[in-house]
């Protein structure tokens, strides 16, 4: 069972990655749609959704082998089963995918002098998002490289996997 787990190890960590650059696209679409939104069930102006993600360190343990006597050792992280006798072994909880979280942006809107708006104020200002569109292709293809990149992981994994079963 651990040795099937860690064979797909890599598969689930490109997977988190996936899922979360999707959000993130999904996010990014959103705001591009409501640039000109100024009216929000919580009232005001749309306010942009800013993605940002965090280390998932959850379940992976990660063996580092300590130098034996002044022996060096060239894998510095390794599987536990790879260790066996001497040395010190110390459990490292490191990286096993993403996690993705959402905010929104609080800054003040933008004011717009358009008195003809139907949301302008007394002096003829209007309140609106505080998106900057190219700003947003740009996330936007950068979150589309990194899902590729997440999607071309996964199948080197899988490639190896089935590469792996023929020995």
């Amino acid at each position: 069972m651990n040795t099937i787990r860690g064979l797909f190890t890599s598969m689930d960590i490109s997977a988190s990655g996936l899922s979360a650059q999707r959000r993130r696209m999904n996010a990014i679409a959103e705001n591009i749609a409501n640039v000109n939104t100024t009216r929000t069930e919580e009232g005001g102006p749309y306010r942009r959704k800013i993605s940002f993600f965090s280390e998932d360190r959850q379940g992976v343990e990660i063996y580092r082998a300590e130098p034996i006597q002044g022996n060096e050792l060239d894998v510095q992280f390794t599987d536990g089963k790879h260790l066996s006798g001497g040395g010190q072994q110390t459990v490292d909880q490191r990286f096993s995918g993403v996690n993705y979280h959402q905010t929104r942006d609080n800054t003040e809107p933008e004011l717009v002098y358009d008195p003809q708006h139907p949301d302008a104020d007394d002096e003829g200002y209007v309140a609106m998002p505080k998106i900057d569109v190219v700003q947003e292709m740009v996330d936007m293809i950068a979150a589309s490289r990194a899902y590729e990149a997440n999607a071309t992981a996964i199948e080197s994994a899988k490639s190896m996997a089935k590469k792996a079963m023929t020995i």
